[in-house]
């Protein structure tokens, strides 16, 4: 295993012509459904933001506090309290019902409007002079969901967003937990949509979508589940069912996850994060595992087009999916680099190995 913290090795190279023109570098692990660690590239210990892909978690804090049953959630609200979405109209619009739902408003929210993750909202955004309020933000689910959940727990909903309020003792303890480690093992930061953001080790997040996978796995076998595994199960199911909801039009999580069609649950943090869980099959007992797979890939420079085709890569190296399915994914794999004249000037290569460990006795 390697022992680069600071600096992972080269995992991607841009090249104009001839000459090098960027390189990204990135630590990867992949570990199972019984949390032994795999395959890995670089540091999988290295502590890591996990910014918007710890969503999952987060959910799973609120799904835990029985806000959903209080108020009336869906399942398609569940999956906005996962998402870092477009802000496209369907994204606010269900933000809006979730503030009805749980008798909040946007007032109470305590993240900012911002300009959206896609090019063609922003356009429609500029033509309309609109001006983007808390409900348009991408993270709009995730504060609804906590604000419900504060609500849940009987503590106050001003200032829920605070470290130390009793929304967050609970999420942070939450987040921990499921990624099998002690409270004081996450470190905690703040995102940009002002709400605690947790950091531990990679492959704990690998660790975490493993455990979203293998709870749908133990799902679909119809036998009785415990809570969290149930619990994780319906936010796996969440997420792959309504993929648009996740990301938006030309979204990767939104492309990756239809593309699988439940096979695999996707979700990307800013910064160059991005985490799947992947149900068992045949490819990922050929992979090594036990059940299910999880894989977590950071990009040191946060390179978003270096991170969706290193995650295509990865997919590929570990034979997860049909070639077909892959093939709906190249534009990300082998992303074009045009100049204004539309002539390829640039091209990536990739020098990803994933070490394996050794057989399990």
């Amino acid at each position: 295993m390697s022992s680069l913290r600071e600096t992972g090795p080269i995992a991607a190279t841009v090249y104009r012509g001839e000459s090098i023109e960027n390189t990204h570098r990135a630590h990867i692990a992949v570990v199972d459904a019984d949390g032994r660690l795999l395959h890995w590239f670089g540091d999988p210990s290295r502590m890591t933001l996990a910014r918007s892909a710890a969503k999952p978690a987060q959910a799973l804090a609120i799904l835990e506090t029985g806000a959903l049953e209080r108020y009336g959630f869906d399942a398609a609200d569940l999956a906005l309290m996962c998402a870092s979405h477009s802000s496209e109209a369907r994204h606010i619009e269900r933000a809006r019902g979730m503030l009805a739902k749980a008798g909040v408003s946007e007032a109470d929210m305590r993240c900012g409007g911002h300009p959206p993750l896609s090019d063609a909202v922003y356009i429609d955004w500029l033509k309309r002079d609109f001006k983007p309020g808390a409900v348009c933000s991408n993270c709009s689910g995730k504060h609804a969901g906590m604000l419900a959940a504060a609500r849940a727990l009987g503590a106050p909903v001003k200032n829920y967003e605070q470290p130390d309020h009793p929304l967050q003792t609970h999420v942070k303890h939450t987040v921990a937990d499921v990624c099998d480690l002690p409270d004081d093992a996450v470190h905690w930061s703040t995102d940009g949509c002002n709400l605690p953001t947790p950091a531990f080790a990679l492959d704990r997040l690998a660790r975490l979508f493993a455990k979203l996978a293998s709870a749908e796995d133990e799902s679909s076998k119809g036998a009785t589940l415990a809570p969290r595994t149930s619990a994780l199960a319906r936010i796996f199911r969440a997420m792959t069912t309504y993929p648009e909801l996740i990301g938006g039009e030309d979204r990767f999580c939104t492309e990756l996850m239809r593309s699988f069609n439940g096979a695999l649950v996707g979700k990307v943090g800013a910064d160059g994060s991005y985490a799947i869980g992947v149900r068992a099959s045949d490819q990922t007992r050929s992979a090594g595992a036990r059940g299910a797979l999880g894989i977590a890939i950071k990009i040191e420079d946060g390179n978003v087009s270096a991170l969706y085709a290193s995650v295509v890569e990865v997919l590929t190296l570990l034979g997860i999916g049909t070639a077909e399915q892959r093939k709906k994914l190249d534009r990300y794999h082998a992303p074009k680099m045009l100049n204004t004249m539309g002539l390829a000037t640039s091209h990536l290569k990739f020098s990803i190995t994933l070490d394996r460990a050794s057989a399990p006795a």
